[in-house]
């Protein structure tokens, strides 16, 4: 019974490395960048070297507990695991970023000190210089992925291209994503890869907004300003009605075609009965005349007319009448004013 436990817990363990060493298997190097002047910046501001790690699988991999190491002494095959694993620098636990999903990237700082940060390693990186880096199992004994970095001018970036390695430009460099680009990429993915911190979309977002307030701000000034000539066209159409203006001219244009009518076939003549003509054009303008004051309603004429009713000379004659005897030897009798 317990050879049997000890033959399954050994199955297991060796069952357990077997999956862990093929877990690490797919974790690869993807990026180098040695000389850093515009790259991305750390917590502090500055701007160091980076080497990025690639999961090539379908499936999440931890890679705290693996080391990084550019010393090529630990290819020595004599040389013990405690004595290699001190030349390296190991990935440390605690952060979940160590925790890659499939196809996914993790940037790690070199040149660094370990107590800033989890994701910065004390690996030295030489900056113009050709540099051996190495990606160690757990163990510390299996090499993982290593590559031979050439010297890089600054910001460019030695990166797997579909399996093979190639220089790239400081405008073509991809810290944490793909290196290679497909030309069916989704648009999400090419502005996440162009705009990797959402700068320009907050920008983009801040504009689209103030470009429907200003669009706003217009349509309704406008629609304000429209409404206020329609309600200042109403009152001034209500107070002077146009009717009678209207008819006017139609009355205008009739007479002034049969005015043309007239002439005309007066000059058909050539000038036969001129007079008459001019007598009726003179008639056509008459009426004219009275049928625009016709229609103009709303004319009131006053002409100012002495009557008289204020005049005091007729008022006091009126009361006073004088006595006038026939016979002049009479003697004069004053009479009592007759009222009418």
């Amino acid at each position: 019974m317990n050879n049997i436990r000890l033959l399954l817990g050994a199955l297991l363990i060796t069952t357990s490395s077997t999956m862990f060493g093929q877990g690490a298997k797919n974790i690869v190097l993807s990026e180098v960048l040695t000389n850093n002047t515009t790259s991305i910046q750390d917590e502090y501001g500055r701007r160091e070297a980076w080497i990025e790690l690639k999961n090539t699988s379908f499936s999440t991999y931890n890679v705290r507990g693996m080391y990084l190491t550019t010393d090529r002494s630990v290819l020595d095959k004599q040389m013990s695991a405690p004595e290699r694993i001190k030349r390296m620098s190991v990935i440390p636990s605690g952060d979940d970023r160590t925790v890659i999903g499939a196809h996914k990237h993790l940037l790690l700082l070199c040149n660094s000190n370990p107590t800033e940060g989890k994701l910065h390693l004390s690996v030295p990186v030489p900056l113009s210089e050709p540099v051996w880096i190495a990606l160690y199992n757990g163990n510390g004994t299996e090499l993982i992925d290593s590559v031979t970095v050439p010297a890089l001018a600054a910001d460019q970036s030695y990166a797997r291209v579909k399996g093979q390695w190639s220089v790239k430009s400081p405008e073509s460099v991809t810290p944490g994503i793909d290196n290679f680009i497909e030309a069916n990429e989704s648009k999400v993915a090419k502005f996440k890869r162009e705009d990797p911190h959402g700068f320009a979309m907050a920008i983009m977002a801040m504009g689209i907004v103030f470009f429907c307030l200003a669009l706003l701000w217009i349509f309704f000034t406008l629609f304000g300003s429209i409404m206020r000539h329609a309600e200042t066209a109403k009152k001034v159409a209500n107070k002077q009605p146009i009717k009678p203006i209207t008819k006017t001219v139609e009355k205008t244009i009739e007479i002034g075609h049969k005015t043309g009518n007239i002439m005309q076939e007066g000059f058909d003549k050539k000038g036969i009965d001129m007079e008459v003509y001019m007598a009726v054009i003179g008639m056509a303008l008459k009426q004219y005349e009275d049928d625009v004051h016709d229609v103009e309603s709303g004319v009131i004429t006053i002409k100012s007319k002495d009557t008289g009713w204020d005049d005091e000379y007729s008022q006091m004659t009126h009361w006073h009448d004088p006595f006038i005897p026939t016979d002049h030897n009479a003697p004069h009798i004053p009479t009592t004013p007759e009222l009418h």
